[in-house]
């Protein structure tokens, strides 16, 4: 068992939000155009997507979308692709090498 503020997971639990994470995360990616890394970079954006995407849909009064749930928890699938989208292209904004022209 792990225990992630106060809640815990089991091994196989954890392995399944891990992979929802990479998922929505590379889907996040690939709407914006931009990828800031790799495998674990996805992984990161998608769980920090998760979190970003349900608290402005709860910010905004939307209707939870396509829910997935294991293990007694929830994830909002279209919420936290948006996340992750919104996420990457705030990464890119910051992120991306600037081009200067030489005289």
């Amino acid at each position: 068992m792990f225990a992630i503020n106060g809640t815990e997971f089991g091994l196989v639990e954890l392995i399944v939000w891990v992979i929802i994470g990479a998922i929505c995360g590379v889907i996040g990616e690939a709407i914006v155009g931009y990828s800031p890394g790799g495998l674990l970079a996805s992984v990161a954006i998608g769980l920090v997507g998760a979190l970003l995407g349900a608290w402005l849909a709860r910010q905004l009064g939307l209707p939870p979308l396509l829910t997935f749930t294991y293990g007694g928890r929830t994830i909002e699938i279209i919420w936290t692709i948006l996340g992750a989208a919104l996420l990457v292209l705030l990464l890119s904004l910051v992120r991306r090498p600037r081009r200067y022209r030489r005289v």
